[in-house]
């Protein structure tokens, strides 16, 4: 492929990513304003500045829209923890592996902020959430199971994926409380640090920074 050629490549990536984040803008403020039930597929393309065609190449159905690309995500995910070296225990491949979602996310805090609330309001998006989370999580199961050599039946792989759901859960919904003013980030680590240290009482470590390093983590294979 020569320079001219990726170049092109680069171009036509960036534009889909632009016209996906477009669309999914459009409707997420629409139904904010409106509610769910008073927004239509045109409505959004129309205040996308596209087609309603050009609206289902990218989604396949209104809510698609609103819960976001679920799919990309995972897929992210995916390749960034098969990125991280192998010795690394369990749940700090999981930490390292949320990192980048996370700093996308803050850098599109306005859109994650508003689809935090607009599916907050609307009980059937969250459950479309749910059902997407609970497909990724299936797909760590089986990746943390490979990079621990154990079969994919082990309670610890579904446990240590569980764990490392609910600190990236716990981390955004705090983001999304402090309106986004915050470090994703940290509170991902932060998160992680806890359950590093066992989930002490918090009345016994009265200093967060206490918490010992998420890094530290013992690997599984080792025992």
């Amino acid at each position: 492929m020569t320079f001219d050629e990726t170049a092109t490549l680069g171009r036509r990536d960036r534009k889909k990513r632009q016209t996906r984040a477009a669309l999914a803008t459009a409707a997420l403020r629409l139904v904010a304003e409106r509610g769910l039930d008073q927004v239509t597929v045109e409505e959004i393309s129309e205040a996308a500045d596209v087609s309603a065609r050009t609206f289902f190449n990218y989604f396949p159905t209104k809510d698609d829209a609103l819960v976001g690309n679920g799919e990309g995500d995972r897929d992210g995910v995916l390749r960034a923890l098969a990125a991280v070296p192998a010795e690394a225990p369990a749940l700090e491949a999981l930490r390292r592996a949320f990192v980048e979602f996370v700093d996308e996310a803050q850098g599109d805090a306005e859109l994650w902020l508003l689809r935090m609330r607009v599916v907050a309001q609307h009980p059937v998006l969250l459950a479309r959430l749910v059902a997407g989370n609970t497909t990724t999580e299936r797909a760590l199961v089986e990746v943390i199971a490979a990079r621990s050599g154990l079969p994919s039946d082990d309670p610890y792989p579904a446990l240590v994926v569980a764990v490392a759901g609910a600190a990236l859960r716990t981390a955004m919904i705090r983001w999304t409380a402090s309106g986004g003013g915050g470090s994703l980030a940290a509170l991902l680590d932060e998160a992680f640090a806890a359950i590093a240290a066992g989930l002490p009482d918090p009345r016994t470590l009265p200093d967060p920074r206490t918490l010992p390093d998420p890094r530290t983590l013992p690997d599984p294979r080792t025992g």
